[in-house]
């Protein structure tokens, strides 16, 4: 029997915004550890309450655009074998969040976004969907299931090798065109 494997990473098509407030984002991050140290520096020998406020101010946002930057470079991984779906968010590429797994034979419905069937599970109460795409302007597609009576959607952008893949796991009148 021959295995079926692929993996693809999705990325950003456009993503000229997302490096500009990339590259900005560090410059404000530089500039802003700077201005506190230096105002941490004047506060040993002089202390005022508006020069601790202005080092914790520009200390915190240099502390958190050093831990969040790298979300402006997100790419969604997905890896397909023997009809496990494995999906992952990587960000800059350097640090890898498992978003987790799922077997193509146990969910209830799966087709393009711009079908009839996704219209009327998008409006279901009490749904839980999550967004793991990038471009709007892909062909998206969704996987629909139920997990501890929860009901749960998953929105992607898989490639056309993908789909087809997927379609020979899914078991009889899943698929939805």
């Amino acid at each position: 029997m021959m295995d079926h494997f692929h993996e693809e990473v999705v990325v950003k098509r456009n993503r000229i915004f997302n490096d500009i407030l990339f590259a900005l984002s560090n410059v404000v991050m530089i500039i802003s550890a700077l201005l506190a140290f230096m105002t941490l520096s004047s506060l040993l020998g002089n202390f005022n309450l508006f020069n601790l406020l202005f080092v914790v101010v520009t200390g915190a946002i240099a502390f958190l655009l050093f831990l969040y930057r790298d979300r402006l470079r997100t790419e969604y991984e997905y890896t397909f074998t023997n009809g496990d779906l494995d999906f992952a968010k990587v960000f800059n590429n350097q640090k890898r969040k498992t978003l987790g797994t799922m077997r193509v034979k146990n969910v209830d419905a799966f087709g393009p976004v711009d079908s009839e069937g996704f219209r009327k599970i998008i409006n279901m109460p009490e749904l839980k969907r999550r967004n793991w795409f990038l471009n709007r302007e892909a062909n998206l597609y969704y996987f629909y299931y139920q997990k501890e009576n929860a009901k749960n959607v998953i929105v992607l952008e898989p490639s056309d090798e993908l789909v087809d893949m997927i379609k020979k796991y899914l078991p009889m009148g899943v698929y939805r065109a």
